[in-house]
């Protein structure tokens, strides 16, 4: 390879997290939720995060999404250090750099799945929503669906829909939390390949939270939560 193509390498962390704790108190006292997280991914990385309930999983994934603050610390996401934003500056960070989807698929019930997917693009103003909604939820699958509102579809489909909308703006990042916990095994096996397919295709970042090692495993780096300390 050559220098000139080594120096068009994007090297900088996508996620860098510094010396991250989480205290939260309680009627039995203050409780340690993270201890000193450190973690670093790269543009493109795929990780797998496994550890039992309770170790701090889901509050990692909150603090890197920013819907939750540490207690001490630095988080700096897509090159964003999160104590210099408001929540509001937060909020247009994640409608702009994350995609989230959650073990819960958090449709709005009263939009159709077109309606669903195209909303953050137009809380955007972006004049082109429904198209762009429309074409990725052909990617997953569910080109005859657009008009459906999420009673109508399945488990699987609404997965789909939520997917399609955490990828619509083409975040570099996706935080996956359990994406697969209310889906039966056949159905959740399809939607971890459909992650999968659509994020290495994007060359987008994932975080993927599962209890399941086998699928951490298909990730490049697999790290473990146990009582609130990180470990590759």
């Amino acid at each position: 390879m050559s220098n000139k193509s080594l120096k068009n390498i994007n090297t900088t962390p996508v996620a860098d997290l510094k010396n991250v704790h989480v205290r939260l108190s309680s009627r039995a006292g203050q409780v340690h939720i993270l201890r000193g997280v450190n973690l670093q991914i790269g543009p493109g990385e795929q990780i797998g995060l496994v550890g039992p309930s309770g170790s701090g999983k889901s509050t990692l994934m909150m603090i890197m999404a920013g819907l939750e603050r540490p207690t001490s610390g630095s988080v700096i996401m897509a090159g964003r250090d999160f104590s210099g934003l408001s929540e509001d500056g937060l909020a247009d960070f994640r409608r702009d750099q994350l995609g989230i989807v959650f073990q819960s698929f958090h449709l709005v019930p009263t939009m159709t799945a077109l309606e669903n997917v195209a909303l953050p693009l137009e809380l955007a103003h972006d004049p082109e929503a429904f198209a762009k909604a429309s074409e990725i939820l052909n990617e997953v699958g569910l080109s005859t669906r657009l008009d459906h509102y999420p009673v109508q579809l399945s488990g699987g489909e609404q997965q789909r829909v939520a997917l399609a909308r955490a990828l619509v703006a083409s975040p570099p990042v996706l935080l996956a939390d359990e994406p697969t916990g209310n889906l039966d095994q056949t159905t959740g096996h399809q939607i971890m390949d459909l992650i999968f397919r659509l994020t290495e295709a994007r060359g987008t970042t994932m975080f993927l939270i599962t209890h399941d090692v086998a699928l951490a495993k298909r990730c490049q780096r697999v790290m473990h939560m146990r009582d609130g300390i990180l470990e590759e």
